[in-house]
């Protein structure tokens, strides 16, 4: 096939270069290959319709072409200035739609102008008349209210002038979108009052509307035919590079043809090219740069060589790339409710980089999960039979943080609090293997980081599905971690993607034009059409090619509702049945209280079926808040650690002591959270006052925040902040017992399994995992991350953790580092393993845990022991189970007694029943003996005794 590039086309229009190199190409591929007639004529048609289109596209004056020879693909630099912009980056008006403009805080004074420039040479100095520029539109001050979507969208923009354009000059917009723009406020004789650049998504949104419909962005490979499609509306031009390897220099660069419409660029192939590598060359304007050719990888890419350099050219329906019995396998049943989930946070390198039962090709990877006799799969297989029903895996996407080949795993080594450790892995941070994910580079593609081959673009594709097929055979559903809300990089950094390809769209920009960063990166705004259809298209994709049964969205509240539920009805349409949707549901930056759009948050998701964490009960059990730092670690006790009735040696100061009624509060928190936190479910709270749970108060908002159960996801532990372990570590004694810390450890876990709604844990929970007090452990390496599945060691004690975020601890952490006191015994992991899977066979063994709807909550779940006479170191429900699907009880009562003693409740009301202990309390291999030895009902009186300690559930046959 014939390679055209620029170079041999000399300075034609826009339209002319467009026209032939599509001819070209195609005319070229069809007399090369054999097609059938109808393709042939489909082709010829198709390429009729977009001359057409192309030609009534010249609105506006044409750019100068710039030769991009095959050379222009193997540059060492990622980018080249074309035309170097004479005025700063600021972008304070906003373009909302083809016709109006918004410049907040500006009055109506003067006139206004829109200047462009196809070459970026705009000269807009203040007291001066502009100059070198192409051309311009005189603009009028719009006298009327905006039309209600642009109000609605755009309400949290400053009040200040509305200009509009002339109804002939829109027509031109499409076209004057690819030029430098600079909006001026002129006085009366055409002197600079003021200029700016302009945000453009709510224009591009409108006038490429089009863009929307099309199912087919990236790639797409025939049995003889290869296309390719990028969404880019403001480039002036674009190429695709194409390589025959990852590494070797490109064989071709061809120009792509621009729809006017929808402003995709397409290329068609006649040649299945699966296999081969690709990237895009496209010129653009970036607002302070000028125009910029960036060389960028497909936003859309499948799959990547080493380091994402390069897209891989695939269909994911390729047998080659399905692994023996990929379309056979039998997956696990879907879900009746979301509430039946029961989830284990897992990350992929810490799931065996640590397992010596694993081949050492293997570990860290996602082919570590099909060895199933290791360590790790044996765990996660026990627990799946206990009752398991979800792995959720940590970010398994392309991301930007690790290198893809010769990453370094540091040697290292010291003692309980040296900084020996983490002086190591500082140094290697940016080299070592480890991070947790959270920098998405490529949404659609796997993690090259964790396949036994990065440089391979076929390799990740087959061994993530090896993993998944491993899973499901294991009985568990595969979650996915996903992160929308940000990206890795923006504006003209290398590992930008989104906004070298369309500058100042994808992201989310304040009101000078800077990307909001209020999500620790460059945040993405889902709020404007393709980012959300970028976003929903990576979740189908994954849903769909991958057989993801349910999905984890970091940051969700950065999201809209709205896409969130039409995101749920897609995944539902495609897959067949529900996919879960859970997420963070966390209210702060830019968005927060609704700034831009109803999000997807705690507050707002009522009715949704959608699930957010929950930190009303997590901070009631473990004590304070995600952001407490230095004494307040240790003071502000939790429920399950102490807070009252075993003070610790800071809590039990004077200033510090803490008194009945905080506890009793204490405890009322933990009841919304074993409640479903439900807004409307009524408690008899310890001011012996019932109210609704939306009337209780956390930090000022409602305790009862969601509708259903399954809005709620209940933790007391995952990847973020210490493990319960070390907060345990903080808050309990220094005296307190192994034996006593493992079984603190497993109340936290009961509380949660028996709480209505999602119930989810961090892997290691049962394992007693520490972090050596490691509060943000995503770049911590592998030392402060491992797991061990021979249940040996739970690592606390192995060195300071990185100064970064735990300097302000340093004095406390010290101390508690070094007591070999509080290290657990091989003999504690295995104990807090085996009650953690008896947790979840007493959750699996009732559909009364797992209430499906409100109503049911409200009608079949009542505390006992509440107000202001209650024993406040003991909970307790009972839950009616008769006429319930898969109650399997008559009733059950679940007591969790957090005190170092046993206790005992009298309950008159349920006296005279047949109570008996839970059938896995009485087996021959309990984890837990006691409550067999301890635990007793008499039903004369109705008097329950329960040991120190434990969560007791008794059942009524």
């Amino acid at each position: 096939m014939q390679q055209i590039g620029v170079d041999s086309l000399g300075n034609k229009s826009e339209n002319q270069l467009e026209n032939q190199g599509m001819i070209a190409s195609v005319i070229s591929g069809i007399s090369s290959v054999t097609v059938n007639k109808m393709w042939r004529s489909l082709i010829v048609v198709a390429l009729v319709i977009s001359i057409l289109q192309s030609n009534q596209a010249a609105a506006a004056d044409r750019f100068p072409q710039i030769n991009a020879g095959v050379e222009a693909c193997n540059e060492p630099q990622f980018q080249t200035v074309l035309h170097t912009a004479k005025i700063p980056a600021e972008a304070r008006a906003v373009w909302l739609d083809a016709r109006l403009i918004q410049w907040p805080s500006k009055t109506g004074t003067g006139q206004f102008k829109l200047y462009y420039s196809a070459t970026a040479q705009v000269v807009a100095q203040m007291g001066e008349r502009v100059r070198d520029a192409d051309g311009v539109l005189n603009l009028s001050v719009f006298g009327t209210a905006a039309p209600a979507p642009v109000a609605t969208r755009f309400s949290y923009l400053a009040e200040g002038v509305m200009l509009q354009l002339a109804e002939p000059d829109v027509i031109r917009v499409p076209e004057l979108l690819r030029r430098q723009l600079v909006l001026v406020q002129e006085s009366a004789d055409g002197v600079v009052l003021a200029s700016t650049h302009l945000q453009v998504a709510g224009v591009i949104d409108d006038v490429f509307d089009a863009a929307t419909m099309a199912s087919d962005l990236g790639v797409t490979v025939a049995a003889r035919a290869t296309k390719f499609r990028l969404w880019a509306p403001t480039a002036q031009q674009v190429y695709v590079c194409s390589f025959d390897t990852g590494s070797g220099k490109a064989v071709a660069v061809e120009p792509m043809l621009r729809d006017p419409a929808s402003g995709i660029w397409s290329l068609i192939k006649l040649h299945n090219l699966s296999g081969k590598y690709y990237q895009y060359l496209l010129d653009v304007v970036v607002n302070g740069a000028g125009v910029i050719r960036n060389r960028v990888t497909d936003p859309y890419s499948v799959s990547l060589t080493t380091d994402s350099k390069r897209s891989y050219i695939a269909s994911l329906d390729d047998v080659r790339l399905k692994p023996d019995g990929w379309d056979a396998v039998t997956t696990p049943a879907p879900l009746k409710s979301q509430t039946d989930m029961v989830v284990y946070e897992l990350h992929v390198r810490d799931f065996s980089i640590n397992d010596p039962t694993v081949s050492a090709p293997h570990r860290g990877k996602y082919a570590a999960f099909t060895e199933v006799n290791s360590n790790g799969m044996r765990h996660l297989q026990a627990l799946a039979t206990s009752g398991l029903t979800d792995i959720h895996l940590l970010p398994i996407f392309d991301f930007a943080t690790v290198p893809e080949k010769d990453c370094l795993t540091p040697v290292i080594h010291g003692t309980t609090s040296d900084t020996t450790q983490q002086a190591v892995i500082v140094a290697n941070a940016a080299k070592d293997c480890f991070n947790w994910g959270y920098d998405p580079y490529h949404y659609n593609a796997p993690e090259g980081s964790y396949a036994t081959d990065s440089a391979n673009g076929a390799t990740r594709i087959t061994e993530l599905r090896q993993m998944v097929m491993a899973l499901h055979r294991a009985g568990l559903r595969v979650g996915m971690d996903v992160v929308y809300n940000h990206t890795a990089a923006a504006g003209q950094k290398e590992k930008s993607v989104l906004d070298r390809i369309v500058p100042g769209y994808y992201q989310r920009l304040n009101a000078s034009g800077a990307v909001e960063q209020s999500t620790c990166c460059d945040n993405t705004a889902t709020e404007n059409k393709m980012m959300a259809k970028l976003m929903v298209d990576s979740v189908l994709l994954w849903a769909k090619h991958y057989k993801i049964d349910s999905f984890r969205f970091d940051l969700m509240a950065h999201q809209p509702r709205q896409l969130m539920e039409q995101l749920k009805a897609k995944l539902t349409s495609v897959v067949g049945h529900d996919v879960q949707l859970i997420g963070e549901g966390w209210n702060f930056g830019e968005v927060e209280n609704g700034a831009r759009f109803v999000q997807a948050s705690q507050l707002s998701l009522n009715g949704s079926g959608i699930g957010t964490f929950s930190d009303r009960a997590r901070d009631a059990v473990r004590g304070g808040g995600a952001a407490e730092s230095g004494d307040n670690l240790v003071k502000k006790q939790g429920y399950i650690n102490g807070l009252f009735y075993a003070p610790n040696e800071l809590a039990s100061q004077p200033s510090n002591r803490a008194d009945v009624q905080q506890l009793m509060d204490v405890a009322d928190m933990v009841r919304v959270g074993l409640a479903g936190s439900l807004r409307d479910y009524l408690l008899m709270t310890r001011r012996d006052v019932q109210l609704p749970l939306a009337q209780l108060d956390y930090s000022g908002q409602p305790a009862g925040y969601v509708s259903e159960p399954s809005e709620v996801v209940n933790y007391v532990e995952n990847h973020d902040n210490q493990t319960l372990f070390d907060a345990n570590a903080y808050k309990l004694p220094t005296t307190t017992s192994h034996e006593d810390r493992t079984r603190v450890q497993m109340l936290g876990a009961a509380i949660n399994a028996f709480s209505q709604g999602v119930a989810y844990f961090h892997a290691g929970i049962d394992t007693l995992r520490s972090k050596s007090m490691d509060k943000n452990s995503f770049d911590s390496g592998d030392w402060f991350n491992r797991i061990d599945w021979s249940y040996q060691d739970n690592y606390f004690g192995t060195g300071l953790p990185p100064s970064a975020d735990n300097a302000a601890e340093y004095a406390v952490l010290i101390p508690l580092l070094s007591n070999a006191a509080i290290k657990p015994c091989p003999g504690d992991i295995a104990m807090a393993r085996d009650m953690f899977r008896d947790l979840l066979k007493i959750r699996a063994s009732s559909s009364l845990f797992r209430l499906k709807t409100s109503a049911d909550i409200r009608q079949r779940l009542h505390f006992y022991n509440t107000g202001s006479q209650q024993n406040p170191v003991v909970l307790v429900a009972h839950l009616d189970g008769r006429s319930y699907p898969d109650a399997g009880f008559k009733s059950l009562m679940y007591f969790i007694n957090v005190a170092p003693a046993s206790q005992s409740i009298n309950i008159a009301a349920e006296a005279a029943k047949n109570y008996v202990l839970h059938p896995v309390h009485g087996q021959p291999g309990a984890a837990d003996q006691r409550p067999a030895q301890l635990a007793s009902y008499d039903a004369v009186t109705g008097l329950f005794t329960v040991p120190a300690r434990s969560a007791v559930v008794f059942v009524e046959r």
